[in-house]
């Protein structure tokens, strides 16, 4: 029988940009409900520090496999070290993101395709890399989006552009491969108090106080509980932000 405290007991997960903010939470959420965790990202230092925190308050494996998504043999190397550790993978969180705030002739064509190749191609390499281990475990695979990814954004059109790619790309993965027993959820937040927009000025928690947006611990939250859904149960999307957010429409 299943505890019900830790109803993830004895699975393994990736978490992708979890060196800092919604990643980080993450990892931590899907510990608490009993899961090993493998925490990807480039900074190293971080993430050791991170996997210390959570061994010691969970009492569950926290492996560190610095990776950059955008390489894809980084990507395989990843869940490679994680299946051949734990002996599959039952949940992926795609959360590695990038965003560049600019319009679209301020934006240059490095900016431009740092983000495409972040957002599109690690989701992308990530997910590939993934899918034939979480058929084998009926698995869940969690994809960050956003509310840019719903909405139309004046103000960075081309980071919009490749949430609007994730979720399209997830629902069209949701739809190939429900019937092989994997799950798929796409969770978008609105403005969370992260380090997001520090590439280009003010950092999201700096621009905001605590209470007037989302934090980071509200969207693991959503992130958890998609990957505690059992076959043949998913949950497609859900959404998350202030309850205000749609009063100056």
């Amino acid at each position: 029988m299943t505890d019900q405290s830790r109803p993830l007991a004895d699975h393994a997960a990736i978490v992708t940009g979890a060196s800092s903010g919604i990643g980080e939470a993450t990892a931590h959420a899907l510990a608490a409900d009993g899961a090993n965790v493998v925490l990807a990202a480039r900074s190293e230092d971080a993430l050791e520090a991170i996997a210390d925190d959570i061994t010691d308050e969970y009492a569950v494996d926290a492996r560190v496999v610095p990776t950059d998504v955008t390489d894809v043999d980084q990507v395989e190397a990843l869940v490679d070290a994680t299946v051949d550790e734990f002996g599959g993978l039952d949940v992926l969180v795609n959360n590695a993101g990038l965003g560049r705030g600019s319009d679209v002739p301020g934006l240059t064509d490095e900016q431009y395709g740092q983000m495409m190749r972040v957002n599109c191609d690690g989701m992308f390499y990530t997910t590939r890399a993934a899918l034939p281990h979480l058929t084998e475990s009926e698995g869940n695979l969690v994809f960050v989006g956003s509310f840019a990814g719903q909405y139309p954004r004046p103000s960075n059109p081309v980071y919009a552009a490749t949430k609007w790619w994730t979720r399209g790309f997830a629902h069209s993965v949701e739809a190939a491969h429900g019937d092989d027993g994997v799950a798929v959820t796409v969770v978008n937040p609105s403005e969370v108090r992260t380090k997001f927009g520090s590439e280009d000025g003010t950092a999201f928690d700096e621009a905001f106080e605590p209470g007037d947006v989302s934090e980071p611990e509200e969207v693991a939250d959503a992130i958890a509980f998609a990957a505690r859904q059992t076959a043949p149960t998913t949950t497609s999307e859900i959404d998350v932000y202030r309850r205000d957010k749609f009063s100056g429409f």
